[in-house]
């Protein structure tokens, strides 16, 4: 028995942990249920504790502008209490874990966007041994003002790049979280000084700040540049406005004419 305990403390015929997701459809502000599963190993153990979280593959750029990816857990909530599962036994906990207001959109339409790689992390607290652990992806649809400005973008004729999460903070936000989502567009014709559009919500509970970077074609005789508009969203007062006129408005003064000087 001794050394049964000895290898489950090492990994080896240990508890291990499932998690089980009722509904994986979710938007922000809201709350995924479900419940985790531990299975007993080989021996007994005394489990300290769960916990179930929210974690989000996100760019981070190193040294000399080299990206890379890093796994970010931006919430955790501890699930139960301390409890011994018995070799062979299975001790099931619900939980509810909510949504922060900044996560980003992950899929438009049942489509999941590409670039985006979100969902529910479980970690497992063993006595003497390693933690085990589970990630189950979620589906984070838009919120109703946040599907208001898709919209607009696709009436007046851009299509759908990519999206990514990138480490950082934008000045200016609501933001709290560590990073923030950019989804990118092609931009149509009709404004033809415009590479691409790259699009940030940054939500709580009342408002949300809409980020619009637009990429400007280089000119006869300069280069292309960035620049940045923002403004603010009511999540209940975004239907009286007509937003693919109010982005036409922007998106016409900067990248309505090419800039050949």
């Amino acid at each position: 028995m001794g050394f049964k305990r000895l290898l489950a403390s090492m990994g080896a015929g240990g508890a291990s942990v499932e998690t089980e997701l009722f509904e994986s459809n979710v938007v922000p502000g809201g709350v995924v249920q479900g419940e985790v599963r531990v299975q007993g190993g080989s021996v007994s153990q005394e489990i300290q504790g769960l916990t179930v979280g929210l974690q989000a593959r996100v760019e981070v750029e190193g040294h000399d502008d080299q990206e890379f990816k890093q796994n970010i857990d931006f919430t955790k909530e501890r699930i139960g209490g301390a409890f011994e599962v018995q070799a062979g036994a299975v001790h099931t906990v619900p939980f509810g874990l909510e949504i922060p207001w900044e996560t980003p959109v992950s899929t438009i339409d049942g489509q999941d966007l590409r670039g985006m790689h979100i969902g529910v992390v479980t970690g497992l607290e063993i006595a003497r041994a390693l933690d085990s652990g589970d990630l189950d992806p979620i589906h984070v649809h838009p919120l109703p003002a946040q599907r208001a400005i898709l919209d607009a973008f696709i009436q007046l004729g851009f299509r759908f790049k990519a999206a990514d999460m990138e480490r950082g903070h934008i000045r200016g936000t609501r933001q709290r979280l560590p990073f923030y989502q950019e989804i990118e567009f092609h931009s149509p014709s009709q404004y033809q000084g415009l590479n691409e559009v790259e699009l940030t919500f940054v939500a709580d509970d009342r408002e949300m700040d809409v980020v619009m970077e637009m990429d400007k074609k280089d000119g006869l005789f300069s280069e292309g540049h960035d620049t940045y508009r923002s403004f603010t969203v009511g999540l209940d007062s975004f239907a009286s406005t007509d937003w693919a006129a109010y982005l036409h408005g922007w998106l016409a003064e900067v990248g309505g004419r090419r800039n050949w000087l």
